[in-house]
């Protein structure tokens, strides 16, 4: 016996994400980031959509080192990089590549004593403020690794904080290309550069390697929406109307009772709340579809629970089907509702919902 929440990941659409990167950027090699459980899909599930990525990126050592007993011979790379001395032997035995982005990793690939070599990404900060050595900086980072007898390849990589505008008045993508290519010029190695946003908004920045991650799930990292830039969704929240309720006006609903109805309405009660993922500050007006016509979330969102406004749906009864978000309800639609973004959401789904495959 199961609760009607089902998470559906559909392999054939991220199979298709991953061909819209292609087709976008068809020079560059593909880095297919899975971090984060492939942003709530499995990583399993990851390696059989997308087996045509040319690596993984991700974040998390041991899912890495778990890729590769699965069978994944393509290049890993780890985005942040390693953490403390006794994971270079690991990484070097594996064949996982690394970040480097500060002076202490450094310290620490010159103190250690490897005997397979590792390829590392330096990183460069472009003006996000995050990870990386600036510019300023970079030229002295990279002669210390080029000294060091196991460090093999070495590539050149940085990170956009703004790739989802056009043009952004704090920091631009053409300023921290810029900043990037002064800092890097003349030097031989591969760059790696985009992620989804710069992808799909910049799509003629000249890189060897891309890192496509929320659009590869089917979510947009902002500007058109996902189905106008011919990406599909590929995980769908579904549950059911488990009871339904009949309430007067100036009667309030739910915890806190924030929600007070104008007239006698219909509400239904969904099994799903924030212990399965579902966004709680998810406000009244939140989209919800049910039996395939959409209405709104009504009161607080609660740990196992939500109130939908029946009032368009008058057949709707105890077993109607709710789309949470997915398939006829964009992902990014029910973020931007939450003041959240789709990436939240699809990592947030927590282990509760019973999760299929579909193709």
């Amino acid at each position: 016996m199961t609760r009607p929440l089902v998470a559906s990941i559909d392999i054939a659409a991220m199979q298709h994400n991953l061909s819209v990167v292609r087709s976008t950027v068809p020079r560059a090699k593909i880095w297919a980031v899975v971090k984060a459980n492939a942003y709530g899909h499995g990583l399993e599930r990851s390696v059989r959509a997308f087996t045509d990525a040319d690596g993984f990126a991700l974040i998390e050592i041991e899912s890495a080192i778990h890729l590769r007993e699965i069978g994944w011979k393509k290049p890993i790379l780890l985005l942040e990089g390693f953490f403390y001395p006794h994971e270079l032997p690991i990484l070097a035995r594996y064949s996982i590549a690394f970040a480097v982005h500060c002076d202490e990793q450094i310290d620490m690939l010159e103190k250690a004593r490897l005997e397979m070599p590792v390829d590392v990404h330096l990183k460069m900060n472009t003006g996000m403020n995050r990870l990386g050595f600036l510019p300023s900086e970079y030229g002295k980072a990279l002669e210390r690794l080029k000294k060091i007898p196991y460090v093999r390849d070495i590539s050149y990589m940085t990170h956009f904080a703004n790739s989802e505008a056009e043009d952004h008045p704090a920091l631009s993508v053409a300023e921290q290309l810029r900043r990037f290519d002064s800092a890097t010029q003349g030097l031989k190695g591969d760059r790696n550069l985009s992620n989804s946003g710069a992808i799909l908004l910049h799509p003629g920045i000249r890189t060897d390697w891309v890192r496509p991650g929320i659009m590869l799930y089917g979510g947009t990292p902002g500007g058109k929406t996902a189905e106008q830039y011919g990406l599909k969704p590929a995980m769908t929240l579904k549950s059911e109307i488990i009871q339904t309720q009949h309430i007067g006006e100036g009667e309030a609903i739910g915890y806190g009772s924030i929600f007070t109805a104008k007239n006698p309405m219909t509400i239904g009660v969904v099994a799903c709340g924030y212990a399965d993922g579902y966004p709680r500050m998810a406000p009244e007006g939140t989209p919800v579809i049910v039996n395939g016509i959409k209405t709104r979330l009504v009161g607080r969102v609660s740990m196992d629970m939500i109130t939908v406004d029946l009032t368009p749906v008058p057949d709707a009864h105890v077993g109607s089907e709710v789309t949470l978000w997915g398939k006829g309800l964009p992902i990014d639609e029910v973020a931007e509702a939450a003041g959240t973004v789709g990436y939240e959401l699809m990592c947030a789904l927590s282990l509760r919902p019973r999760i299929v495959e579909c193709w």
